[in-house]
């Protein structure tokens, strides 16, 4: 909450522009710079606030769309089954074959760097995943009983997948989708940090690359934007585990069963 507290409230927060040079370079941590200045004299404070925001809407909008896709995916793969499953299913593991990061980074280096089309990047490597994910549990809960009585009833196929199937895969989604989030994180701080990222934008990886030359002179430029990341992975990582233990009725069960 304070990451995003932060990236909202950013030109409140850090009310200096974060690409905006001056005169004062490779100033230290200071009251007048809380996390000290850069080469080119840009306050590494707002550097952080400001890229708080490019990574949470980044992560956001990445598991948001890639959420959506896989879903849709999982849910006519798992639902449907045969031939149908089958091509989905070999679409899926067409995107899964290459390594994430490197498939990333062969599509950012023809397309170009930019703020979309990292998203459209991330996106494109993380919807496998969910459908995979969603899948399994479409497998599952099509065979229940609850299911088995829609389909009695004369329910059509699009009811039982969004009105009987789909709300009970709801846990699982969310909890995949959030935990989703830090990986993205990582991935778009890591395309910046090689120099494949928007440089109108600023971000923590952008400043871990930026950083880099000056770690023995100014160690602030790096540890900050470092630590920054690892807080906000470390955060998401621990709420999805939170969400998946809230949400999932076994442990609502052996809550409600433990003594008072």
């Amino acid at each position: 909450m304070l990451f995003v507290l932060a990236a909202g409230l950013a030109h409140w927060v850090a009310p200096r522009d974060p690409l905006k040079t001056s005169g004062q370079t490779l100033r230290p941590p200071s009251r007048e710079f809380f996390f000290g200045t850069d080469d080119l004299g840009r306050d590494v404070f707002s550097g952080v606030v400001h890229g708080a925001r490019t990574s949470i809407t980044t992560g956001l909008t990445v598991a948001l769309l890639s959420g959506l896709w896989g879903v849709l995916i999982g849910l006519i793969a798992g639902y449907a089954g045969g031939f149908l499953d089958d091509l989905l299913m070999r679409l899926t593991e067409l995107f899964l074959i290459p390594p994430r990061f490197f498939m990333a980074l062969v599509i950012a280096a023809i397309f170009g760097a930019s703020h979309f089309t990292v998203i459209i990047i991330l996106t494109i490597t993380y919807w496998p995943f969910t459908a995979r994910l969603v899948r399994a549990e479409v497998m599952s809960l099509k065979e229940r009983s609850f299911v088995e009585a829609a389909r009695a009833m004369g329910a059509t196929p699009s009811r039982i997948l969004f009105r009987q199937i789909l709300p009970n895969a709801l846990p699982l989604i969310v909890t995949q989708v959030i935990l989703m989030i830090g990986g993205v994180i990582l991935i778009e701080a890591g395309l910046d940090f090689i120099g494949l990222g928007d440089r109108n934008h600023i971000s923590w990886g952008y400043m871990l690359h930026n950083g880099q030359h000056f770690i023995r002179d100014a160690w602030w430029m790096i540890v900050f934007p470092m630590l920054s990341v690892s807080l906000l992975v470390f955060a998401f990582n621990i709420l999805g585990d939170a969400l998946n233990r809230a949400l999932d009725p076994k442990s609502r069960i052996e809550y409600l069963d433990k003594p008072v």
